[in-house]
């Protein structure tokens, strides 16, 4: 489907980014992409050109930022609450993750390039934002309304999980992927086992372990 030529600068970036990567692999996340999707998608070369103009970051991390909102939007249209809803956690987070690599799946040489970028120190900051927009965009798929400390600890640590999955996806040669898929398995079940002690840990103050109220009952015993 050709890209429309009503598109705002925002949603002609999104739409633009999966052809980049797919240049990517190839001419790294360059202009020469942009130039390249531009053609392949029959986008006037000057306006993709404007619309990936850097702002204030390298103009790579421009791109990569559009491909990780394009994979975001992606997400969320294939994978709404409702049909996540009947799923457990644990459940909704792999098929949430799953798909994010299935939509880089033939790209890995593009997403090595890009983690590589994303890696270099002025480049850590915005890379860190990223990671935390995708994370929170996964956990509010996956119905997570907490906004107390349970709304950070849970992106950190899905944004831990997820980084370190694309590390092993980028470099995976196993057939059908089987080695990051059994990798994101054991991560996930780390992750909700951190859940878990951490509900445990950080009871509702009604259920937490009171030295007061047991000096009291030592003093006041019950009859």
């Amino acid at each position: 489907m050709a890209i429309s030529a009503d598109l705002t600068l925002d949603e002609l970036r999104i739409a633009l980014a999966p052809a980049i990567a797919d240049a990517a692999v190839f001419d790294g996340w360059t202009p020469l992409a942009v130039a390249n999707a531009a053609e392949s998608e029959g986008v006037d070369a000057e306006v993709a050109k404007f619309a990936f103009k850097a702002d204030g970051s390298s103009s790579a991390m421009v791109l990569i930022g559009a491909w990780i909102a394009a994979i975001d939007r992606a997400m969320a249209e294939a994978l709404p609450l409702e049909t996540l809803a009947p799923l457990k956690i644990r459940e909704r987070i792999r098929r949430l993750v799953q798909f994010r690599l299935d939509a880089v799946a033939g790209q890995q040489e593009a997403l090595r390039r890009a983690l590589a970028i994303m890696a270099m120190p002025q480049n850590a900051a915005r890379a860190l934002r990223l990671g935390w927009k995708s994370a929170d965009a996964m956990w509010r798929l996956a119905g997570d309304t907490a906004t107390d400390y349970n709304h950070y600890t849970k992106r950190m640590t899905l944004g831990a999980l997820y980084a370190s999955t694309l590390t092993v996806f980028a470099q995976d040669e196993s057939e059908g992927f089987a080695d990051t898929k059994a990798f994101l398995d054991r991560r996930i079940d780390n992750v909700m086992q951190f859940e878990k002690v951490k509900a445990q840990v950080l009871r509702p103050d009604a259920e937490r372990f009171s030295p007061a109220r047991l000096l009291g009952r030592l003093r006041y015993p019950a009859r």
